[in-house]
């Protein structure tokens, strides 16, 4: 008789969660993979691709704009009907969960919906939604249970009226306006999102320029390129009380003035989901964010106890909750132990535009002590100066003055997140801005204004 019930359990069935669970199962362990909800995780369920199906959705109408300047007179934007697009964005949702469902299940590990919290250090006690209890034990046990948006506690009511990016998917319907409170990548995503389908949105952020941790200069074209769009950015300015009214929402701001609006989104910040899981029982204490601290190769404390993904607060984004996930089954299972390597990770914010970054920013790069060259061009598409628009396209290189090599590519426009993943590949093998310059240029894109910077900023 074995000694354990499961080789492997994985509490969270989210991106990381079940590509562990697969790759152990592969390898003729026996797995068991608990999930309260379904299995996707944020990723699938309530983040990139939902939301990723909002901003297609959103874009419709700026097209229209743009169709109009190109001869198609009779082109129409509306009306756009929420409730369809809610009804088949939940349905494509659901049928991406059942394949993940299916994947678990074709690879051999179990799939039980419950919730895991531990009873000691092997055993786990699953709690099924209808209140069934059962005690498992694993050999190893990975923690993989994400993330979860937060409300601010110290702001009255804001815990009974305002919305987090959970609620944005499945509102009963759109807002005529909307405040957004938070200047991240989800905060300037939904301003994008919801002024697209039609909403009046206003941002609002306590910090002095929005997307903190980005380029400067990111940040600042980002900022007025959302102007452009007729989206409100008003920075240094934070929400202090929340009220309903029959005029709507009223939002008390600490500069003694109101504003209103039909809903409030608080997307001020995400933290590790850890409630629940009785960590007290195993002696593990989460730091100051909440999250569960794990050395180079995802391992707690315990030996036998890992964590990966957004639980554990190092790069919260799908595709490094995947690697990290392989590098667990390399290090527990295989005899290989394995640390993922988080320089030069490409990442992309579906704003409008788009942002696409890799590498160092500026500042990064001032404060290591580097001397660096900057390349940058700010320019109008072809499609936008086509139809006299004023939108425009930024691009920045940072190349390291004694070695020549790129150290970072900031983007914003169109299609940047596409573009960003190969000049990723670029970065992440160090290639020399010589070795850009020789590649020859695919015309006419935006693209090509990558390979063919030739002049330093002053």
């Amino acid at each position: 008789m074995d000694k354990y019930d499961y080789d492997l359990f994985v509490i969270g069935a989210g991106s990381g969660g079940v590509r562990a669970a697969r790759l152990a199962a592969q390898l003729g362990l026996k797995v068991g993979v608990a999930e309260e909800d379904r299995p996707g995780g944020t990723c699938v369920l309530r983040g990139c691709v939902p939301k990723k199906f909002m901003v297609y959705a959103s874009e419709f109408s700026e097209q229209v704009h743009y169709a109009h300047g190109f001869g198609w007179t009779k082109a129409e934007a509306g009306p756009f009907d929420w409730q369809v697009f809610r009804d088949t964005n939940n349905a494509e949702l659901d049928r991406l969960s059942q394949i993940y469902t299916a994947n678990l299940v074709k690879a051999g590990a179990e799939v039980i919906p419950a919730h895991a919290a531990f009873k000691d250090e092997h055993h786990l006690v699953l709690t099924s939604k209808q209140g069934g209890e059962r005690i498992v034990s694993a050999k190893t046990i990975l923690i993989a249970t994400g993330g979860w948006p937060f409300l601010p506690q110290h702001c009255p009511g804001v815990l009974e009226h305002g919305l987090t990016s959970n609620e944005m998917f499945n509102l009963p319907e759109l807002p005529k306006s909307l405040a957004i409170v938070g200047g991240g990548y989800i905060a300037v995503e939904f301003a994008g999102v919801m002024h697209g389908l039609g909403v009046d949105v206003t941002l609002f952020y306590r910090g002095q320029k929005i997307l903190r941790g980005f380029d400067d200069d990111v940040r600042d074209h980002l900022a007025n390129e959302m102007a452009l769009r007729g989206i409100k950015v008003r920075t240094q300015i934070d929400p202090v009380a929340l009220k309903k009214t029959d005029a709507g929402m009223e939002i008390s701001l600490n500069d003694g003035t109101t504003a209103l609006a039909d809903q409030v989104l608080y997307a001020s910040g995400r933290k590790p989901k850890t409630e629940g899981l009785n960590l007290d029982a195993i002696g593990i204490t989460p730091d100051s964010h909440g999250a569960i601290p794990v050395d180079r190769f995802s391992r707690t404390t315990h030996p036998h106890i890992y964590a990966i993904g957004d639980v554990t607060n190092r790069l919260n984004l799908t595709p490094v909750a995947i690697r990290e996930a392989i590098a667990f089954v390399e290090t527990a299972f295989k005899d290989n132990e394995t640390a993922y390597d988080y320089e030069n990770i490409p990442t992309a914010v579906f704003s409008q535009p788009q942002i696409g970054t890799v590498g160092m920013t500026e500042a990064q790069a001032k404060d290591a002590g580097i001397a660096y060259d900057v390349y940058q061009t700010r320019f109008r598409s072809m499609k936008t100066a086509f139809i006299k628009g004023e939108s425009r396209i930024f691009q920045k290189l940072i190349v390291d003055q004694k070695t020549d090599v790129v150290l970072g590519v900031h983007i914003v426009g169109g299609e940047a997140g596409e573009l960003i993943q190969l000049a990723g590949v670029a970065v992440k093998a160090q290639l020399k801005k010589a070795q850009w310059d020789a590649t020859c240029a695919v015309h006419p894109t935006a693209a090509e204004e990558l390979v063919t910077l030739k002049d330093k900023r002053a």
